[in-house]
């Protein structure tokens, strides 16, 4: 009997995987945002962590990844610049941050005996690591999107945080995206018409609002979402998550 895939929101951008093989995966783990409230309860509870992916360096993106990391092994799949920004400013452990697990754009790593492969594309935003007090940000590299594929299992593109930009359609030519997590706060993002047009460039099967709500600041909501997918007639399914629920997908 094949497992289905489960996907955790926990508000932002942040976002478990546990795969039909049981490892799991964390994206963006800012799981101390202020809109998750179980967020010490999901900490304590995460004893496996396999993999953390980051798509950049921005606080709200790295949030609980070193505590998580040092507190379960997990090791960190991240771009060059990003992965040795964490380990020399912020004491990830070096030997959960090896080349095995960094990578760059357009390139796929292929992780946990193949169950998980990972891939590397662009975003258009920033990516510098902030350190306590008054320090100056440190060089993190470029932002990026995630397209991580799974055995026997769906095809997820994490867009992390970004503008609306024409290289998204590549994506769909050399992915069969099942599920595309994509920001419409606004502000710092796209907000929601820009992200539907995202939307309409990779085709996904289903979308997943993200990046919106957790401050006042963020402005975009899945309602002003769904109008401009439909605006599009678009055939893609919107799924809204709330925080900290978890659904099954299927795919692969």
């Amino acid at each position: 009997m094949r497992m289905s895939t489960l996907l955790t929101w926990y508000g932002q951008s942040a976002f478990k995987i546990v795969t039909p093989g049981g490892k799991v995966l964390l994206v963006d783990p800012w799981i101390t945002n202020p809109v998750f409230e179980k967020a010490q309860e999901e900490l304590a509870a995460l004893t496996q962590v396999d993999l953390i992916l980051l798509t950049h360096g921005h606080s709200d993106h790295v949030g609980d990844s070193v505590a998580i990391g040092k507190k379960t092994g997990a090791k960190l799949v991240a771009t060059f610049d990003l992965s040795a920004a964490l380990v020399h400013a912020l004491g990830y452990p070096k030997e959960l941050a090896e080349v095995e697990t960094t990578g760059h754009m357009g390139g796929t790593l292929t992780l946990l005996d193949g169950e998980v492969a990972v891939t590397f594309v662009p975003a258009r935003h920033g990516s510098a690591v902030l350190r306590e007090g008054d320090a100056p940000p440190v060089y993190a590299g470029e932002p990026a999107g995630l397209i991580i594929t799974l055995r026997n299992g769906p095809t997820l593109y994490h867009t992390g945080d970004t503008d609306l930009f024409s290289d998204m359609a590549l994506v769909r030519r050399f992915h069969k995206i099942d599920v595309m997590l994509v920001c419409i706060g606004d502000h710092f993002t796209m907000g929601p018409a820009r992200a539907a047009e995202a939307v309409k460039m990779v085709r996904p099967r289903t979308v997943v609002p993200m990046h919106y709500a957790t401050f006042p600041i963020l402005t975009g909501t899945p309602e002003a979402f769904r109008r401009e997918l439909k605006k599009r007639k678009l055939r893609t399914k919107l799924r809204v998550m709330n925080i900290g629920e978890t659904i099954a997908l299927n795919g692969g």
